[in-house]
């Protein structure tokens, strides 16, 4: 998705509708990605700044773009990244070599859609092909990769097979 992100164009952006249009994902394929209220209305003030500060508004023009009138870099992107999370003091403490990334969020992301949907008790199983879809993998399989093992998520699951394993007792009365 970084790499995307430097690639939209204005006519990829739907806030209207709160979608994005991704073309040419892994295995040239194209798809509209829902969006939240909060990332469209952040998109939207992204917008307004972008008009006022002057900057063309061609369809076929970079959504994001640089001072200079430029399409913003996936560099930039990253070094920006790095920098809110150093200033936010975001550090892995695990001894691995690397340190969140931008593209890590898609992982966390991933995780925390399935923490919420066993909160809301919602059917994880019948759910997860949809987030496959979200997040424009191709199988379960790949999604599997995101889906790393947290303290949430294990105490969510935890609960889910524990009612199931022993449901609660029902009273005739």
């Amino acid at each position: 998705m970084r790499a995307y992100l430097c690639r939209f164009k204005l006519q990829d952006v739907d806030l209207t509708d709160s979608l994005l249009t991704i073309h040419e994902s892994k295995f040239y394929k194209t798809r509209l990605v829902p969006i939240g209220s909060r990332l469209t209305n952040a998109l939207i003030a992204y917008t307004k700044e972008r008009r006022r500060s002057g900057h063309r508004s061609n369809t076929a023009d970079a959504f994001f773009v640089t001072r200079t009138r430029e399409a913003v870099k996936l560099l930039t992107t990253e070094r920006a990244f790095s920098h809110i999370r150093k200033v936010a003091d975001v550090y892995r403490n695990d001894g691995s070599r690397y340190q969140p990334r931008l593209h890590d969020l898609r992982h966390t992301f991933a995780v925390h859609r399935l923490v919420a949907w066993y909160r809301q008790g919602a059917d994880v199983q019948r759910l997860l092909p949809l987030l496959s879809t979200y997040l424009g993998h191709i199988n379960i399989a790949a999604t599997q990769q995101y889906l790393t093992m947290t303290s949430d998520l294990l105490r969510e699951a935890s609960i889910r097979f524990e009612n199931y394993a022993w449901p609660k007792e029902v009273h005739h009365g």
